[in-house]
């Protein structure tokens, strides 16, 4: 049965207690790694019960099953307080939400909206295959999440629509403090230019112009800086298009002892595989924790076409098995550290806006090193060079054609738009 609204408000009262404690000027900037929906789930549906003026919310998968409605309810109870419920999901990720809940959400005052829904042609149009990928959410002035969790139950599988016997892997973070503010704003801009966008579609010019001529353009393209050791870093098609990667590589660069990635999709272009290349060769300890049990064979495939020359140069790659990976985080010398929605891959870093928070604190680090040691002790298998150079030449004939796919599909799309 699933659990329900005030269970996850109890657990997490205990659990993962959101109000600042002690000195509220150490407290006043605050990093929480949430591991899956079983800590991620409670912290929304405490913030959420406490909120007072706004709850924005930006999902890839919105899924209805099993804990994911703890957090629907929430949504609704805080939208008949009184309280601002805005709520974006991609149209590839959740087609459609389900009949009763939107029934709630219309009756409860909660607006949602979906992003770039797939309409006549679907995927067959490269203009399509943009999609919000990112997952973050803000409630009041108070706190923002950002990663890489969408609302789905951590058990549940919905490609074959059946339970796990071990939970996703993924992770997200809880913020506080001024961070809060960059967060907000960008979420804000998105739920402005789809408000636009529904404005040119209904063929409403006039109140599209309205809204131009109202926007405060000061404010809305203002430089984004960081606040403090932390940092909001976006991937978009605008004025931020390289901006995650950029970060990668310039964490790579300046490694002098380890680097340990997780990605579900890892599908680096070769600029980032060099860099992971040359950071071996300085003595840098790589590690890499990849799908070893996935959903769709196609991007496992092209990932492990890309093993050999990282084995070669002596990086380590784990593949993951007790149950999906879908983490999409990332540590450097334990004084870097990234959690976000963005994959390492071609459709997160060239087609998908994505959203990860950045971090240049050891404990942010230490708190992220640490999932990763237990999730490759737990559930996850090395890879020998050896081992893999053992592939039937069919199967390695399938994984480069598996890539260069890929690379194609990418590059059309980029010619076009």
């Amino acid at each position: 049965m699933p659990k329900s609204f005030a269970h996850w408000v109890d657990q997490a009262e205990t659990e993962l207690a959101l109000k600042p404690k002690g000195n509220a000027k150490a407290d006043a900037s605050a990093w929480t790694l949430l591991e899956g929906s079983r800590d991620f789930f409670p912290a929304l549906c405490q913030a959420f019960a406490q909120a007072k003026t706004r709850i924005w919310l930006e999902t890839y998968i919105l899924n209805e099953h099993g804990g994911t409605q703890a957090v629907l309810q929430a949504l609704a109870a805080a939208a008949q307080r009184g309280v601002q419920v805005r709520v974006v999901m991609d149209g590839y990720g959740t087609p459609q939400l389900g009949a009763q809940w939107q029934a709630l959400w219309q009756a409860s005052g909660v607006q949602w909206r979906t992003y770039k829904p797939l309409g006549l042609g679907g995927l067959w149009f490269p203009s399509r295959w943009r999609r919000l990928h990112r997952k973050l959410c803000v409630v009041d002035d108070d706190w923002a999440f950002c990663g890489g969790i969408n609302l789905i139950d951590d058990m549940y599988d919905p490609i074959h629509q059946q339970e796990l016997q071990h939970p996703r892997l993924d992770f997200s973070v809880r913020l506080t403090g001024d961070l809060v503010s960059s967060v907000a704003r960008v979420m804000e801009e998105l739920w402005w230019r789809m408000d636009m966008a529904e404005h040119l579609r209904e063929r409403e010019v006039g109140q599209a112009m309205e809204r131009i001529r109202l926007r405060d353009w000061h404010r809305v393209w203002r430089k984004r800086v960081a606040h403090g050791l932390r940092t909001l870093v976006l991937r978009d098609n605008l004025s931020h298009r390289s901006d995650i990667v950029r970060a990668y590589l310039a964490a790579i660069g300046r490694a002098r002892e380890e680097i340990w990635i997780a990605n579900a999709f890892f599908m680096p272009s070769g600029r980032v595989r060099r860099a992971l290349i040359h950071a071996c060769r300085r003595g840098v300890k790589v590690r890499l924790l990849v799908q070893g049990r996935f959903e769709y064979a196609l991007p496992y495939r092209a990932t492990r076409h890309l093993y050999a020359p990282l084995l070669a140069a002596g990086v380590e790659i784990w593949e993951y098995h007790a149950s999906y990976l879908h983490g999409k985080v990332a540590v450097v010398d334990e004084r870097w550290v990234t959690v976000g929605s963005s994959n390492l891959d071609p459709l997160s870093l060239l087609l998908a806006r994505e959203a990860n928070v950045v971090s240049r604190l050891p404990q942010d680090a230490q708190s992220v090193k640490q999932a990763l040691s237990a999730a490759m002790v737990s559930g996850a298998k090395p890879i020998a060079a050896q081992q893999h150079a053992q592939l039937s030449r069919w199967e390695r004939t399938l994984d480069a054609l598996t890539w260069l796919s890929v690379r194609f599909a990418v590059w059309i799309t980029a010619r076009r738009y």
